[in-house]
Order: C-alpha cells, then structure tokens, then sequence
C-alpha cells in the first residue's frame, strides 16, 4: 500500500514538473494571431503592436492574419475551431459579444468556445464627420439629419460591428435619422468619410488621430464619459448635448477552449509584462487605447455581463442587420 500510494505521489510529481515544463517550453513554432477584422483598423493596429511585442518577449514568431467578414464571426469562427494548442488565438473586441444578438445563427458560442487570455485595451470612438458637411457640433449634425431624413450616413466596419451599435445607440437617443452603411473593415469605412462618399461616422482613435489634427475630418465628440488625452478639445458625448450616452470598445486575446492552462497563464502574464514597458505603453498611446490587462477570470466575467449589456441596447434601439 506504502509503495502504491507512493508511485501515485511520485506520478503526481512528474506529471507537474512536465506541465510546467510545457509552460516553460511553449511556444516552440509560430504563433498565428487572427484579427477577425480588415488590415487598418483599431483591432489590427493594437494586434501588430502587441504581436511585435509578444514575439520579442518569447522568442517565436506571433504572425498577424486578417480573416475580415461576417461582423467578426468568419475568423473568430476559425479560431473556435481549430487546436487547443496555444497556437492558433485570436484578438476579438466588443463586437464578440454584440453578434449573438445580430446573427440569428452562430456557429460557436462566444464564451463557452473559448478560453479567455486576457483583456488588452479599451478605447472610445469618436463622432467623425467630413468637414464639407455644415455640423461643427452633435446639436447641429442632428438638427441637419432630422431635416433631411436618411440623406446623413454614417459608415462602420460591418453590420453587428461596435461602430454600427455605437452610431445606432446615437440615432435613438437623438431621434437623429441617420442612414448604416456597413463596410468590410474600419480602414474602408475612413477612406469613403475623408473622401466624402459618406458623411459621418464613429471610428476608432487611430482613424481619428490620422485625419482630424489635419483637418481631413472634424471631431464631434468622444463616446465616454471622459474626455481622452489624445483629443483634448472634442467633448465628450453628454457634453456635446446627448445625456446617458456612454460606450467604449475593448479588446481581448482569446484562444480556443480547452487551452492548456498553463499556456493561458505564460500567455497571460507575458502580455502582463510587456504592457507594463514604456515602449509598449507610448506605442498604445499614440493608436489611442489604453492598456487594461486582466486575469482570465476577470475578463471572462466582464465579457459575460458586458453580452447581456448589449443585448439589451440591441432590443431596446431596434438594431437589424441591413
């Protein structure tokens, strides 16, 4: 019985030895980073600044690849589906959880078909419109879309995308009857406002901070509660004259589930670090985030109630796909 219960303590052993050897090890190959959005927009910037910084931090490659379409499902639906190894993850954003109550089929489910890595960023957007329109504050922008109803648009990377909840939220409050034009990808959507092919739109900081100190596009207003760094002089939503009105975009690292935890936990406190550096911290700055790593625990919770947040503006604004 002595030496049983002794081959079992000893099997015990070994068996956290390897696993914490496999922690140590990994990754031994490149890791593919999906960004289930088009190259150019908020979630891509935030992923090669942190797939650089990943793959200096652990000695492999973290490899960057858009898989765009669908309001984010069509890549986030690969990763769903392929190896728990570490290897294949994917960097979603508030849209992961804003999907199930826009598609009426999903082929994953947006918590339990992953394991949760880490919260990275969160970010406004801001209120976008291109100066050859007669709106230098929200008051006017609504007043112009309620006297020619659905001659306004405004773009955003998709339909189910945060950009299209943000500009839907905006239009109930407002009684603004503002026309969705969905593109496939943020980057698409800024070129066609600068262009003045469409007339407004709620985009990430990046967009925003490489065309408003230009005078390509004029800042209305942020979405958050507080004004951000970045752009100082743009009010913010309440401030602008629309009360209530808050919203952000986060991003988060997800892999699929069934992920070792072990790898989760390299995984997660490698970002921890490398999110702590100076350079990290400017680089984020300058594309407009701010850095809000997290436990897997904690983000996982977030993302649950964060869902039942939106499904409820969803059915509240009346939100379709168009």
């Amino acid at each position: 019985m002595k030496a049983l219960l002794n081959s079992v303590v000893l099997a015990c052993g070994l068996s956290l030895v390897s696993g914490a050897a496999f922690a140590q090890a990994y990754p031994t190959r490149p890791v593919k980073l999906i960004v289930p959005f088009a190259p150019g927009g908020f979630t891509d910037v935030v992923a090669r600044i942190l797939g650089q910084k990943l793959s200096v931090a652990m000695g492999q490659q973290f490899v960057v690849e858009n898989k765009a379409g669908a309001g984010s499902t069509i890549g986030t639906d690969f990763v769903a589906k392929a190896a728990p190894d570490g290897y294949t993850l994917v960097m979603v954003s508030t849209t992961h959880v804003i999907s199930p109550s826009i598609y009426k089929n999903m082929p994953y489910d947006p918590i339990k078909s992953f394991t949760v890595i880490s919260k990275l960023v969160d970010s406004p957007y801001v209120l976008l419109v291109n100066p050859k329109l007669p709106a230098r504050n929200v008051q006017e922008l609504v007043t112009l879309a309620k006297a020619a109803p659905d001659t306004i648009h405004y773009a955003s990377s998709g339909n189910g995308s945060s950009q299209h909840l943000m500009g839907g939220l905006f239009a109930s409050m407002t009684g603004a009857p503002l026309k969705h034009v969905p593109y496939r990808g943020s980057g698409a959507a800024a070129t066609d406002l600068v262009a003045g092919v469409v007339e407004s739109s709620f985009a990430g900081v990046p967009n925003a901070l490489s065309q408003v100190p230009q005078g390509r596009l004029r800042a209305l207003a942020v979405t958050t509660a507080k004004r951000i760094p970045q752009l100082p002089d743009v009010p913010t939503m309440q401030e602008a004259g629309v009360p209530g009105y808050e919203a952000s975009v986060w991003l988060a690292l997800l892999a699929p589930a069934g992920t070792p935890k072990d790898i989760v936990m390299r995984l997660n406190g490698e970002i921890a670090k490398v999110m702590s550096a100076p350079d990290t911290q400017k680089a984020l700055y300058d594309a407009g985030v701010e850095p809000t790593p997290s436990t897997p625990e904690a983000m996982a919770d977030y993302m649950a109630k964060d869902m039942t947040r939106w499904a409820k503006v969803i059915k509240d604004t009346g939100i379709k796909l168009e």
